[in-house]
């Protein structure tokens, strides 16, 4: 059952948007592209300059996350389009619901930025109980869209790529994330395979691999915490409903630990806690 005070985001994606200002914002130079059906994956050439700015959108959809629970997600794409096809298990596997679009003009524009935009001024009025708008571009025909989620009385988050987001609707969200800077795209302390090898099961029955995730899973929900407030010590209760919102189907029973608390403690190599308060704390462990 969901915590009453919980928050509640919607996620709203231009798909082609972000994934044609990540390709421009590596490869602009001599490969600068307008449309994504442009790009043909099938091009070894190209194919390689696809997957070297391929977009995380679980670090996208984790940071959403880090401002409660995600109640609406959606990306907005043609998604006949070979390099959007691409990336569709990737969103279906985190519940995104994926948008179709389709060219209406001969420039093959797909309407996107309005569809989306309508879609949140029906959700704002339709679900009221949603409390963060989460705008995934950089277009500046967002700006009114921003500024009218705030006049709703919501708190708007934009995420862009640095070089290909417009400065005025970054000044029109209550806060705007550059993608480069989201936990898990740049991640400062990434877990070594010896601080895993440092997991101690506990009778736990699963593999070693189910383990390792759940470590990464910690490491994630800590970064992002330390991300929004600034402070490294957080409450263990907090860290452990983050890594739920990340992941919903995490139990440290089922990795063979009676508490959270036992969990954290099997990964010392990793994090530590602080036991001389009443509300447990837990952060990172500096690394030398």
């Amino acid at each position: 059952m969901a915590e009453p005070t919980d928050t509640r985001v919607a996620v709203y994606i231009d798909f082609d948007n972000i994934v044609i200002s990540r390709y421009n914002q590596l490869h602009g130079r001599g490969n600068r592209v307008q449309k994504v059906k442009d790009l043909d994956p099938k091009d070894p050439a190209t194919a390689k300059l696809l997957e070297e700015a391929k977009v995380d959108l679980g670090a996208v959809l984790d940071y959403a996350s880090s401002f409660g629970t995600i109640a609406v997600s959606r990306a907005y794409a043609d998604w006949s389009v070979a390099v959007n096809a691409d990336y569709s298990r990737q969103l279906i596997e985190r519940a995104v619901d994926l948008i179709q679009l389709f060219p209406t003009v001969a420039s093959g524009k797909n309407g996107a930025d309005i569809r989306l935009a309508l879609d949140v001024a029906e959700d704002l009025f339709r679900l009221p109980h949603l409390t963060h708008v989460v705008i995934v571009a950089g277009d500046s025909d967002y700006i009114a869209l921003a500024q009218r989620s705030k006049q709703l009385n919501r708190y708007v988050v934009g995420i862009g790529v640095a070089g290909s987001t417009s400065k005025a609707l970054a000044y029109a969200c209550n806060e705007f994330k550059d993608y480069d800077a989201l936990p898990g795209v740049t991640i400062p302390a990434p877990v070594t395979s010896v601080e895993l090898s440092q997991i101690k099961t506990r009778r736990s029955s699963k593999p070693r691999s189910e383990n390792d995730i759940a470590a990464d899973l910690l490491v994630r929900a800590l970064q992002l915490g330390q991300e929004k407030t600034d402070e490294e010590w957080q409450s263990s209760a907090g860290v452990k409903s983050q890594m739920l919102r990340l992941d919903p189907t995490f139990q440290e029973r089922a990795l063979g630990f009676k508490t959270f608390t036992d969990f954290a403690q099997a990964l010392e190599k990793i994090v530590e806690l602080d036991s001389g308060t009443t509300n447990r704390k837990i952060r990172l462990r500096n690394k030398a």
